[in-house]
């Protein structure tokens, strides 16, 4: 019927006038409890709290005992601030997996994790001495850390509870924190096993330095924003000259660089080898250039163009061309020789030397680059440490000491300016500034303090990814037994662990796991000594990593070492060490096994704590600690723009529960492509909340549809009609569709698949077509019973289908029908029979469901012209192919169109218009015509509303038809 059976039927008299409505109570309409509105920001509240009372998770760990177990390992997120919508998407993303994998038969014990240590707890309480105007330094440091502990601690507790209200099942009282003492006892252990095996030793390299946060920071802290940098070019005169023609006698190399402030730490020139390079001789020049005429400067051929418009040059000829191999040997001055900067500056061959930009010839600074640093140290060269860690000049920096690095553009360049200078007075080879513009690139930034940062060359300690261990190696062999989802994020990471440099992991702040090891003074040499170690694990296991910081080292080396030989590093260990060993301390029990199943975090954790876990698990046991890893995108606002408080756009998750509710967020989880970017925003939610609108109210129709509904009703499979066992093959189609999802993680589409299931295939088709059976028909009638049958397995399928989703709803749903001492989380996905899928039927009703459209639209005609009102107001007469009435012999046309009455009528030698071509069709003539409605003949049933010719013939009931008159005198079967 397509009138909807919740308001009360219009009963008519034949003759027109209104009726009583005398057979109300007879028509058997939808009861329950289940409320029309969800009011979520409400209930859902009153929900968690009935769980507790239930003792649900304790009842589902004691259902999980003897079953397999699935590990999904919890990334930590950082204790610092309220949740955003990236922790709640991917907390969400979890969580249904976990639900998933519990309804799918494992024992599931997630146990969520909390990263506390770091440099942004420190700048909060950092932050709270300069409101008070008390110096950080003056603060005693087991104090200071006794504050970041405590602040740590107090937002662990309020992102637990956030999480919770987004209805996030987890074993919360085994929760982990990488500042609990068994933590930071496990994480120095694992820094031990890098130190005891070879992994770990201490080096001069650049690492990525930020002046603000005065330490090192790992790949992962940074984040690239534009900036504009002051680029020079500069010129160096040769002092040495290897070429036979003497080519380069009286000849300046010219470099360009986008850092002036490195040009004190120059130590060497790179050029490439296959780069072909030419002596230019300057013929005429603007009137502001720094060069004059009969200078002679070395770049390479193809930038030749672009140095002379950047030099001021407008005419020059070319003196020499040699290839890049010829420059071997080659020396140069540097160009403040005299101003402190008296050695040679060498010209070595680098692979990485283009010519897309520049001059062809590189700067190298050793001290502030890894290309520089690493082709320099394999040719001697000294790497100077001029750089303060504020990120002002050392005192012994000629000319810019305790000058700032990113207020040095201005002194570097009135510097070498000068040195031109007097070059051009001495009439010697061009010496200094040759040139200055400005650039706007892409320059690292650190992610917390949102300010650039420099390569810096300092003491630092590292894990060697190459020799001794071999752990890249190690590494990209691990991947390859790895599953990615999606797929091609494999790349990302394998290319990462390909090129990375080896991993710094010290950091010069207070607040973390101390590198807790010895260097002999006199050697310099790293102490491995696993009993010390062992003392040192003791230690912190009973009383924290500060006892690091309040005991005398005499504790930890004991009497086989004296202590005055011995530093005692006070490094903090990077935090990104100490999450990717959580492995270590989180997992590895009967419950929660090693490898892990599954890592799922965001696509940046690539560089982050996918690959640190890696790393510090290959390192340390041999092997990956996860089988899969699965990736989410970042969330934009609705127009693709990153969220900002300046821009107004931030969607936070506490405010979507207080207003729609936290089903309504795990719904736009669900409903998006979380393998890429996502977008939020007040229409997009307003669109999930129309979603939800239309699940719940498939689970109120079929609560209401299933009042009083037994076993006792239910009609075996063999005996259902056709549609029913149409129904529930789409049932298996969909189940598959969850159990391949919960095999392979991959659960993009599933739930707008389940959506579409709800509206198409129930409320717009099945659900309209068999409102006549549920209200009309006898309570004990097969047609009836076999309805309520499919709506019973609809209810189970779809209440345990949509609960690792809509946790709040679908528990409602189920406790509506089950009783308030029951929970849907305390279910099993149903196991569908195999006999329920059957393709053949399914493609079957694809074909008729088409002829359905076809006729609905000639109806839908009908009506928009007036020639009837309903489509129960209407008769078709449904011209068929021979070979259409064969196929679609037994199916009730006017049940499926929602007509009073269906006339079938053959057209001899028709081709047919719903069928595939057939050979037997071949000669057959024109395709037969479409439906043909008109207004059906009698009188209004006043119960069902069909129009019916047998309506008047009861005497005892002149209004009604004979299916409803029997019902309503109590027969049983049905009149049709």
């Amino acid at each position: 019927m397509t009138e909807s059976r919740d308001k009360k039927p219009d009963a008519a008299r034949p003759n027109g006038n209104a009726a009583p409505d005398i057979y109300r109570e007879t028509v058997f309409l939808p009861v329950t409890s289940f409320p029309m509105r969800g009011n979520l920001p409400t209930r859902e509240p009153d929900l968690l709290a009935r769980w507790d009372a239930l003792e649900l998770d304790r009842k589902i760990a004691d259902a999980a005992k003897g079953r397999p177990v699935f590990t999904l390992h919890d990334g930590p997120p950082y204790a610092n601030g309220h949740l955003h919508i990236g922790h709640a998407l991917n907390k969400i993303l979890k969580d249904v997996i976990n639900r998933s994998h519990r309804m799918s038969g494992y024992a599931v014990h997630y146990v969520p994790g909390w990263d506390c240590h770091g440099l942004p707890i420190e700048w909060k309480i950092e932050e709270e001495y300069r409101k008070a105007k008390k110096d950080k330094d003056a603060v005693p440091v087991l104090q200071f850390r006794a504050e970041c502990r405590e602040w740590a601690g107090r937002w662990l507790d309020v992102q637990m509870a956030e999480f919770k209200r987004l209805g996030v099942q987890a074993e919360w009282a085994r929760r982990y924190a990488t500042m609990d003492f068994s933590s930071e006892a496990a994480i120095v252990g694992e820094i031990g096993q890098f130190l005891l095996n070879g992994g770990l030793y201490r080096g001069l390299r650049p690492v990525m330095w930020s002046p603000v946060e005065k330490t090192a920071l790992a790949d992962a802290e940074i984040e690239y924003h534009d900036h504009t940098s002051t680029t020079i070019f500069v010129a160096f005169p040769f002092i040495k000259d290897p070429t036979a023609a003497g080519a380069l006698d009286g000849v300046s190399a010219v470099i360009w660089t986008t850092t002036p402030w490195t040009i004190p730490a120059n130590r060497a020139i790179a050029y490439g080898p296959e780069i072909t390079y030419v002596v230019l001789r300057v013929d005429e020049t603007t009137p502001e250039a720094k060069l004059e005429a009969g200078a002679k400067i070395l770049v390479a051929e193809e930038l030749v163009s672009s140095v002379c418009s950047a030099a001021g040059i407008l005419t020059h000829h070319i003196l020499y061309t040699l290839p890049g191999e010829a420059l071997a040997g080659a020396q140069c001055a540097h160009p403040l020789r005299g101003d402190g900067y008296d050695f040679d500056v060498p010209l070595l061959p680098g692979d990485f030397v283009t010519t897309d930009a520049g001059t062809g010839l590189v700067h190298m600074a050793p001290s502030h680059g890894e290309d520089d640093f690493i082709v320099s140290v394999a040719h001697g060269i000294e790497v100077p440490e001029l750089v303060m860690d504020d990120g002002r000049y050392a005192p012994h920096t000629p000319l810019f000491a305790g000058g700032h690095v990113f207020k040095a553009a201005d002194p570097v360049c009135e510097a070498l300016s000068a040195a031109m200078e007097r070059a051009n007075q001495a009439v010697d080879a061009p010496a200094g500034l040759v040139a200055r513009g400005t650039l706007v690139h892409s320059y690292p930034h650190s992610w917390r303090s949102r300010t650039p940062v420099i390569y810096r060359a300092t003491p630092q300690w590292f894990i060697r990814m190459d020799g001794e261990g071999e752990l890249r190696v190690s590494a990209l062999k691990a991947l390859e037994d790895v599953t990615f989802v999606p797929e091609q994020s494999r790349n990302r990471l394998t290319s990462m662990v390909e090129s990375r440099p080896d991993w710094c992991i010290s950091r010069q702040r207070a607040w973390g796991v101390p590198i807790a090891v010895f260097v002999e003074k006199a050697t310099g040499q790293v102490l491995r000594d696993p009993e010390v170690m062992q003392r040192i694990v003791v230690a912190f296991r009973a009383e924290g990593a500060d006892a690091w910081y309040k005991d005398e080292p005499k504790r930890f080396l004991g009497n086989a070492y004296n202590a005055d030989d011995y530093e005692q590093v006070f490094d903090i260990v990077d935090v990104w060490f100490e999450s990717g060993s959580t492995h270590s301390f989180v997992l590895g029990s009967d419950e929660l096994q090693f490898p892990a199943d599954l890592y799922l975090e965001g696509s940046d954790q690539h560089r982050g704590w996918f690959q640190s876990s890696l790393l510090e698990s290959v390192g340390t046991r041999g092997i990956s600690p996860f089988k899969a890893l699965v990736t989410n995108g970042f969330v934009l606002d609705e127009h693709g723009r990153k969220m900002s408080k300046s821009l107004g756009n931030v969607v936070a998750p506490q405010d979507v529960n207080d207003t729609l509710g936290a089903d309504i967020l795990r719904l736009w989880v669900m409903n998006s492509d979380t393998n890429e970017d996502l977008r939020i925003g007040k229409e997009i939610l307003k669109q999930q909340g129309e979603l939800y609108r239309r699940l719940r109210n498939t689970l109120r129709w079929l609560l209401g549809a299933l009042e009083g509904f037994s076993d006792a009703e239910t009609v075996p499979y063999a005996e259902l009609p056709e549609l029913e066992r149409w129904v529930l093959h789409r049932l298996t189609e969909l189940g598959g569709l969850i159990a391949r999802a919960v095999e392979t993680h991959e659960w993009v589409g599933v739930y707008p698949a389940l959506h579409g299931f709800c509206t198409t295939d129930l409320s717009a088709f099945y659900f309209d077509v068999r409102k006549d059976a549920l209200y009309c028909d006898a309570i004990d009638s097969h047609r009836r019973r076999a309805t309520r049958t499919v709506l019973d397995i609809l209810h189970r399928c779809l209440a345990t289908w949509l609960a690792p989703v809509l946790v709040f709803t679908a528990d409602d749903a189920w406790t509506a029908r089950f009783g308030e001492q029951t929970s849907v989380h305390l279910e099993q996905f149903p196991d569908l029979p195999g006999e329920w899928h059957n393709p053949e039927l399914g493609e079957r009703w694809v074909t008729l469901r088409a002829v359905r459209r076809v006729i609905t639209t000639e109806i839908e005609e009908a009506r928009r012209s007036g020639l009837v009102g309903s489509s129960l107001q209407a008769q078709v007469e449904l011209p068929l192919s021979e070979a259409e009435a064969g196929a679609f012999a037994g199916v009730d046309w006017s049940d499926l169109a929602i007509v009073s009455h269906t006339e079938v009528s053959v057209v001899p030698g028709a081709a047919s218009v719903y069928l595939a071509p057939l050979t037997a069709d071949i000669d057959a003539g024109a395709p037969h015509g479409p439906p043909l409605v008109t207004p059906a003949v009698g009188e209004k049933c006043a119960r069902c509303w069909r129009v019916l010719p047998e309506v008047g013939k009861t005497a005892a009931h002149p209004t009604l038809c004979f299916r409803c008159a029997s019902v309503v005198e109590g027969r049983t079967g049905a009149c049709q």
